[in-house]
């Protein structure tokens, strides 16, 4: 996995003044932490960091910060985004080292949809966990938690037990937990049928019931009928 690569500049100073005036420079306030050292206030280029946060990946790949020619290995953990626009604000980013190990949010990518015999009959993907958290290395972050919908039929769904995920990886999930799942167009539960298009059997008990119901009724009023008329 590639590193991603940031430039930034040290700062003095904290609070609102502060910040006011860097951002009016086209930049952010971030600081760096972590590994038993002081922190390190920086100021980086908003730009960069808008770029690098929509690319994909920001949280999970580690970054190389370079302030005034040295490096520092770094995590992104937090973006503070303006409540509008939705640009950034203030970043944190923790000091990592290739021992460091961290739980990281890691997106979950489905594929071999079109491999899916339930997706091929309309059947609809629900997605339940969009990511899927995991325990390992900074330096080592899964880009995606891989699930295979491959011979999966409407109605068949995909526990944690059957995800793969890298050796020395964990995860707090128990086996049983269901990731995903292929289910029934909506139109199909609507007209009262199940997963598999099949007519559902209660309410055809139901129907019958109500027929029964209905004759039973009908030899009832004839009864009355009869009795009335003699």
């Amino acid at each position: 996995m590639e590193k991603i690569q940031l430039e930034a500049q040290k700062r003095d100073g904290t609070g609102k003044g502060v910040a006011r005036a860097l951002r009016r420079e086209k930049r952010i306030p971030a600081v760096i932490y972590g590994d038993g050292k002081e922190p390190v206030l920086i100021a980086l280029e908003s730009k960069e960091v808008f770029k690098a946060l929509h690319s994909g990946g920001f949280f999970t790949q580690v970054c190389d910060i370079d302030i005034g020619g040295t490096k520092h290995l770094v995590l992104a953990r937090d973006v503070q985004l303006h409540p509008v626009n939705d640009q950034p604000m203030h970043a944190d980013f923790m000091r990592v080292t290739e021992k460091t190990k961290i739980w990281a949010n890691v997106p979950v990518q489905f594929i071999n949809e079109d491999k899916s015999p339930g997706l091929e009959r309309g059947g609809l993907l629900n997605t339940i966990m969009h990511e899927i958290e995991l325990y390992c290395q900074a330096t080592k972050i899964p880009e995606a938690v891989i699930i295979d919908l491959e011979g999966l039929d409407i109605g068949d769904s995909v526990p944690f037990s059957a995800v793969q995920i890298p050796d020395g990886v964990e995860a707090a999930l128990e086996d049983d937990t269901t990731v995903a799942s292929v289910t029934a167009p909506a139109a199909v539960r609507s007209a009262g049928k199940d997963e598999d298009g099949e007519e559902i059997e209660g309410e055809e008990g139901a129907e019958g019931a109500e027929g029964e119901t209905a004759e039973g009724d009908g030899e009832s009023e004839s009864g009355e009928d009869a009795e009335n008329k003699s």
